[in-house]
């Protein structure tokens, strides 16, 4: 994977070609850090939620 991006970064014709190329790169790169951290947030999120019902439901069948 890298070894083919760094062809196409060499292939590219100009200064020009070479910074479209490393901005992609860069973007694609935030891209999965952001849509990471969303989803690790968003599943802690639903682990503690899951735990609470599960702890209200089960208080609620064992009370008198």
């Amino acid at each position: 994977m890298i070894k083919n991006l760094f062809k196409r970064i060499k292939s590219q014709k100009g200064m020009s070609g070479v910074l479209v190329a490393l901005l992609l790169v860069i973007v694609g790169v935030g891209l999965v850090a952001g849509v990471n951290t969303f989803m690790k947030g968003a599943s802690t999120k639903i682990q503690t939620d899951a735990n609470n019902s599960i702890n209200a439901a089960t208080a609620a069948t064992t009370a008198p």
